[in-house]
């Protein structure tokens, strides 16, 4: 194999970024913010903990400002950029911590069918941000198309990534390697690094479509069933090939124990441990948010089970994202005890879901990215949202969580002032 080389121009753009994240890791504040996130997951909060994900907003690095020619340094690049403006502009309680991260190169095959992503189309013929897929199991007979994966890792490749990130900037940032993004985009840019998505629904709806979701249950039951099985045993042989290969990290710092959930907790090990690990010392995320329009007794019998078994695994739990989880919060509750973290967007009933949790969980709130976007938006309904938060979570232990904001109208300043807004309400 040969070494790898890089330009010194793309070496001088990296090393200068590398050099701000570092002033940013040794900021006093720092230590402040993780002693904040872990206060609100150990259940005894100082004050709610708020947080933007700055990556998904168009235009908060534009591509065109992404100064390196290698594809791989390019994506490091643009993570780092993200970060580095993320902590100077932003103003929320970003934690930047002394090191980069890369996840293992793991090779996921397919399921024995092609899911293929179509964009949608808007009125122009241009495409949107939206998209369906072809949903290739298109009868319960098709299910004998599905096959059981197995997994490799590409060691040599990851060690090699490491190896040219620390040839580049490893003596002003280390590089850290461990975990994997399960919905890895580009190397070097893994935003979902030590994420345990369960996502059973999530690809059970990519194989069979919104209509068999719907139906089955009524019209294929058993089908359900079996699709439930499958995924629940290809996520346990997963998640079992990363224990056994020993390419678990701890995820209890800034890799994501839910959708852009910091991982900071006392009950779990630090992101310094350096022992033997297992599913048991990580956080692991279950949701399903495809099923929200069957019936609480329906997701308890075809959905629960598994999702259950899923997080028995794991130590902590956080359960959800955009969905609504008020009416099936107390099944969910009963069926994972090591439940910690609750995510409440907008479709929830904000105050049932608060008298729920009160301080026995996470109240994880996921803002309405809608009264953020477009050109003008709507700060009187933005502020009354976060009053309403305010007002129900009382006596919950809060983080607030502004995540899947794509369109701020190219206005970055756009975020600082929502924070600000919010600080504000919640007297911070």
């Amino acid at each position: 194999m040969t070494e790898p080389t890089t330009s010194p121009a793309d070496r001088t753009v990296l090393r200068t970024l590398a050099a701000r994240w570092m002033e940013h890791a040794a900021s006093p504040v720092m230590p402040e913010r993780k002693r904040l996130w872990k206060s609100v997951h150990d259940l005894q909060p100082v004050r709610p903990a708020i947080l933007v994900e700055t990556a998904s907003v168009d235009g908060f690095v534009p591509p065109a400002e992404l100064q390196c020619t290698d594809p791989f340094l390019r994506a490091v690049e643009r993570n780092l950029r993200d970060t580095v403006r993320h902590a100077d502009a932003v103003g929320d309680d970003i934690v930047v911590e002394p090191w980069f991260r890369l996840g293992w190169r793991v090779r996921l095959p397919d399921f024995g069918v092609t899911v293929e992503q179509k964009p949608a189309l808007m009125g122009n013929n241009e495409t949107s941000l939206g998209y369906s897929f072809n949903f290739p199991v298109k009868t319960p007979a098709d299910t004998c198309l599905l096959k059981k994966r197995s997994f490799d890792v590409d060691r040599d490749k990851t060690r090699a990534d490491k190896g040219l990130l620390e040839d580049v900037f490893g003596d002003l940032l280390p590089v850290r390697v461990g975990n994997y993004d399960p919905f890895l985009a580009e190397p070097g840019d893994e935003g979902f690094c030590g994420n345990f998505f369960f996502g059973l629904t999530w690809q059970i709806y990519r194989f069979i479509g919104n209509d068999g979701l719907l139906y089955w249950v009524y019209d294929a039951p058993e089908t359900i069933r079996w699709l439930m099985e499958y995924m629940k045993e290809d996520r346990m042989a997963l998640f079992g090939f990363l224990e056994r290969e020993c390419l678990l990290a701890p995820n209890t710092d800034t890799q994501m124990a839910g959708p852009r959930a910091y991982g900071y907790v006392s009950e779990l090990p630090g992101p310094e441990h350096t022992g033997p690990l297992t599913l048991k010392n990580l956080w692991g995320w279950a949701e399903s948010q495809e099923t929200i329009n069957i019936s609480p007794t329906m997701y308890k019998e075809f959905v629960l089970p598994s999702l259950a078994e899923l997080s028995a695994r794991f130590g902590l739990v956080y359960y959800g994202c955009c969905e609504p989880v008020h009416d099936r919060l107390e099944l969910i509750m009963e069926a994972i005890p090591n439940l910690r973290s609750v995510s409440v967007s907008g479709w929830s009933d904000l105050e049932k879901v608060a008298e729920m949790l009160g301080s026995r969980y996470v109240y994880s709130r996921k803002p309405t990215p809608a009264l953020m976007s477009g050109a003008n938006p709507p700060w009187d309904l933005a502020r009354e949202d976060m009053k309403k938060t305010c007002r129900a979570t009382k006596d919950c232990c809060v983080e607030i969580l502004f995540r899947d904001l794509y369109t701020i109208n190219q206005e970055r300043g756009r975020l600082a002032d929502w924070v600000r807004m919010t600080k504000s309400v919640f007297g911070i």
